[in-house]
C-alpha cells in the first residue's frame, strides 16, 4: 500500500449480540492519516462497530481489511500487535492504580519509551503520575485511557466518545490533541458533540437502523438537510 492508501476498508460488514442484528451491510475507509467520525442517535451502532474493529465482537459476514489483510477473525491480542488501539467509552483505566502505574502497563511493550513523549501531549497527568486514577476527574480519565492506547503505538485509534461527562475546559484541549494526533495517524471517532467531531474529521459517516445512511467529507456530512433527520432523539 501507498502512503495514501486507505489503512482501513470494512466491506458489507454484519454484526451483532446473538441473533441481534445490530450492524447490516457496513462499509466504510479510513485514511493512514487523518480523523474519521461516526455519528448517530444512541442505539445506532456505534460503539459495536467499534467493538467490531477491535475483535471484541466477530462480523457474522463481510470482511475488514487492516493494511492490506483480512483481520476479520484476528484476535483483539494480533490487532494491538498489528497497531490497533482501542479506547473504550467505559472501565478504560485502572482506577486503583496510579497514574504513573497505568502508562507504564501501556507502554509494557516498550519500557521507559515513549512516556515523556505522551506527558508533553496531555501535561496535566505529569503533575498526577502517583494519583490513583480512580480519583482523577472525569477529564484526566479520558486523557489517561487516550495515553494509555497511544503507548502501544497504534497506527489506527478508537475513540469512543472520548468527551463524555467531561468539563467544556477540558474537552477544549482533548480537541486539541485529537487534531494533533490526526496529523500523525488515523483515527476513528464516535462523539455526540456534533460539531467537534466534524471540526476533528476529514470524513464522516452516520448510522441509523444498522445501517450507514449518510457518508462524505465533513463539510458534505455538516451541509447535508438529512443530518438532523438521522441524528434527532
Amino acid at each position: 500500500m501507498s502512503d495514501g492508501a486507505a489503512i482501513l476498508r470494512i466491506d458489507a460488514l454484519h454484526a451483532g449480540y446473538g441473533r441481534s442484528k445490530v450492524l447490516e451491510d457496513i462499509s466504510l475507509t479510513a485514511e493512514r492519516r487523518g480523523a474519521v467520525a461516526i455519528l448517530g442517535r444512541n442505539g445506532a451502532g456505534k460503539t459495536t462497530l467499534l467493538k467490531t474493529l477491535a475483535g471484541e465482537i466477530r462480523p457474522t459476514r463481510g470482511n475488514i481489511w487492516f493494511d492490506g489483510l483480512d483481520s476479520s477473525n484476528e484476535t483483539t491480542e494480533s490487532r494491538v500487535r498489528r497497531g490497533i488501539g482501542y479506547v473504550p467509552q467505559e472501565d478504560a483505566v485502572f482506577g486503583t492504580l496510579t497514574v504513573g502505574e497505568n502508562l507504564r502497563l501501556g507502554a509494557i511493550r516498550q519500557p521507559d519509551k515513549g512516556i515523556d513523549e505522551i506527558l508533553q501531549l496531555f501535561p496535566k497527568l505529569g503533575q498526577r503520575l502517583n494519583q490513583t486514577a480512580g480519583t482523577l476527574s472525569g477529564g484526566e480519565r479520558k486523557m489517561l485511557a487516550i495515553s494509555r492506547a497511544l503507548l502501544g503505538r497504534p497506527r489506527l485509534l478508537l475513540l469512543d466518545e472520548p468527551t463524555e461527562g467531561v468539563w467544556v475546559g477540558v474537552i477544549e484541549q482533548i480537541e486539541q490533541r485529537l487534531r494533533q494526533l490526526a496529523t500523525e495517524l488515523s483515527l476513528i471517532l464516535v462523539e455526540q458533540h456534533l460539531d467537534l467531531a466534524l471540526r476533528v474529521a476529514t470524513k464522516a459517516y452516520v448510522l441509523d437502523r444498522r445501517r450507514l445512511v449518510l457518508g462524505g467529507t465533513s463539510a458534505e456530512i455538516r451541509n447535508n438537510p438529512q443530518l438532523l433527520r438521522y441524528l434527532a432523539p
